[in-house]
């Protein structure tokens, strides 16, 4: 695919949000940075994502019922939507294109995130899917049909996800769940790579990482020449794909207040600027 499309898709969905100058985001970490990713936004916009997300919550109790509802509501959105039909065919072209699908005996996605794009895929695919729990546990679904399922017979896995960071899902919940399978997690995809370390990680696990479109500077350069962001934002995000840590802190060395500001902002901000500040993450004490 076209990747100034995805940008596109990106920043239309809220996807990508670049904060405003000199009012960098509070991560869970309780760093700063210049941006935030929710890619699971591109199943149309973070009003829908929020609601899948809200079922999703209610029928994963239902661990049977869980992927025929999901899909369900994916195939009807496919159907509406023009940011996710494009996605999810642009992924469905890829693996085509990029994979023996002879080689591939599974899908898997891992709750939740994952499930917006691994059901319907698999199913435009015609290959069986596997729904994997945060308890690792895992379900088949095929043909429509829930079932128990213990053993794949070493057949080959792709995962598809929304997003890899250091890929400690994977590490912690995925491959664990598919071995638990006798499978073979083999190969995954996602639509963002965050270039954190995941794919390198992935590797060295005996997984072949693939992704439609990486964290690096021809997504900010692409942002630049459609107007999602001003000349001013693509600096700071240049400097900080180049130094990450050492351009915050020269952020926070010129412009003091913004941590007292955040001191005092709502109890989430408070509490992270608080646990930087304990932790002296910037070396500023």
């Amino acid at each position: 695919m076209e990747k100034n499309k995805l940008i596109t898709w990106l920043f239309k969905t809220n996807a990508v949000r670049v904060c405003p100058e000199n009012k960098p985001f509070w991560y869970t970490s309780s760093k700063i940075g210049p941006y935030y990713i929710n890619t699971h936004f591109l199943y149309g916009s973070e009003e829908k994502a929020n609601s899948l997300l809200k079922v999703i919550d209610v029928c994963k109790e239902n661990k049977l019922g869980c992927s025929e509802i999901v899909l369900q509501l994916a195939r009807k959105n496919f159907e509406t939507d023009e940011i996710f039909k494009g996605l999810i065919s642009s992924m469905c072209e890829y693996i085509k294109s990029n994979f023996n699908m002879k080689n591939i005996g599974y899908i898997s996605g891992g709750e939740r995130r994952d499930w917006f794009f691994s059901l319907i895929i698999a199913d435009m695919l015609k290959i069986p899917h596997i729904t994997i729990f945060k308890d690792l546990t895992a379900v088949l679904f095929q043909k429509g049909v829930s079932s128990e399922v213990k053993d794949i017979k070493n057949e080959n896995v792709l995962h598809i996800a929304d997003i890899i960071t250091e890929a400690s899902s994977y590490t912690r919940a995925w491959i664990p769940a598919v071995q638990s399978l006798n499978g073979n997690l083999k190969y995954s995809l996602v639509v963002v790579d965050r270039l954190q370390g995941g794919a390198e990680k992935l590797n060295g696990a005996g997984v072949e990482s693939h992704a439609l479109m990486n964290v690096d500077k021809d997504l900010f350069n692409g942002a630049l020449d459609e107007n999602y962001i001003t000349g001013q934002q693509h600096k700071m995000l240049m400097d900080y794909l180049e130094r990450p840590t050492e351009t915050m802190r020269a952020f926070l060395v010129e412009h003091p207040e913004f941590i007292q500001n955040s001191l005092q902002a709502d109890p989430k901000t408070a509490e992270r600027t608080r646990i930087c500040i304990e932790q002296n993450i910037y070396g500023l004490s």
